[in-house]
């Protein structure tokens, strides 16, 4: 039996989060802060507590957390839903990974320090093989490069499937997955001259697995290598706050691959979870349980996928 289901490496970040009752300003305006909370941040954070809150077992591992007292806050949030931080690293010195988040009904804007994170001395843990072996499933985020590309490596050759978001079609984070998630911000910053349909078939020749891109509020489409494109609506829902989104998306994704689903299931009940998450506050600290998100999807039983 295995340690752990899920293996999670990647960004680990405070978050500061304020909700505005109005659009954010343009230049020299104002809005109105109404709320003000102290939250979790990163995808592989954000990620491993949506999936401890479905019952799982994971644990953590990715850049070093600041001997400050938000890096001791953070610690303990981690802590409290029971994911296992035995490779985390508290630095002295270092400051931590954080961000300013400004969220209101229809965007976010997020204001942080993960450029300099990313372009300084490496700051983060490189990936230990035999965690890896440990568990059923991985989850990794591509920013750290090397060791991002490392963790997928180790995935392989070990025989464990592997999730990752946001890498280039030719990279083998993404050709080598089990599956791949594509957010509609990547695409536009990476691809602004590809129409979707285009997009996905240059993903879907790469992958040996699951392709999935994702645009908002717009259809999410996905499928194989060799099938024909797939698609779903995204449940509609009144958006409290939008933070967390994508990390609750990928983790119905992994759910649904650990539990062996079809496409089709895994892809509505990741959706489901990324809709309940955007309907409640805080998302991902209060993200819901199997049970709630099977509940959801039965009361939208009429949104089917293709």
């Amino acid at each position: 039996m295995k340690d752990f289901d899920v293996y999670a490496y990647g960004v680990i970040s405070s978050s500061e989060l304020h909700l505005l009752s109005m659009p954010f300003p343009v230049p020299d305006a104002y809005a109105e802060i109404t709320e003000t909370h102290f939250m979790t941040g990163g995808e592989a954070l954000n990620s491993s507590i949506v999936l401890s809150r479905l019952g799982l077992r994971v644990q953590l591992d990715g850049n070093w957390i600041g001997d400050t007292p938000v890096g001791e806050r953070l610690l303990e949030i981690i802590q409290h839903y029971n994911i296992d931080t035995k490779r985390l690293k508290v630095k002295k010195g270092f400051a931590g990974v954080r961000e300013i988040v400004f969220s209101d009904e229809q965007s976010r804007t997020i204001f942080g320090n993960y450029i300099d994170l990313l372009n300084s001395t490496r700051k983060w843990n490189i990936p230990n093989k035999a965690d890896i072996a440990r568990a059923k499933i991985v989850c990794v985020d591509p920013p750290f490069k090397t060791e991002s590309a490392l963790v997928g490596e180790y995935a392989l050759e070990l025989g464990v499937p592997f999730v990752s978001i946001d890498c280039p079609y030719d990279q083998p984070l993404a050709s080598t997955a089990g599956a791949v998630i594509i957010s509609g911000e990547f695409r536009n910053r990476e691809y602004p001259d590809f129409d979707l349909p285009d997009l996905f078939t240059e993903y879907q020749q790469h992958a040996h697995g699951l392709v999935v891109l994702t645009a908002g509020d717009d259809e999410i489409l996905y499928g194989r290598k060799g099938m024909p494109i797939r698609r779903f609506k995204p449940y509609r829902v009144k958006v409290v706050d939008s933070a967390g989104a994508g990390d609750s998306f990928r983790s119905g994704i992994i759910y649904g691959m650990l539990n062996q689903w079809s496409d089709a299931q895994t892809i509505q009940y990741a959706s489901a979870m990324a809709a309940m998450v955007c309907a409640s506050f805080p998302g991902v600290l209060n993200s819901p349980t199997h049970a709630a998100v099977m509940q959801f999807i039965q009361k939208h039983e009429k949104h089917q996928a293709d």
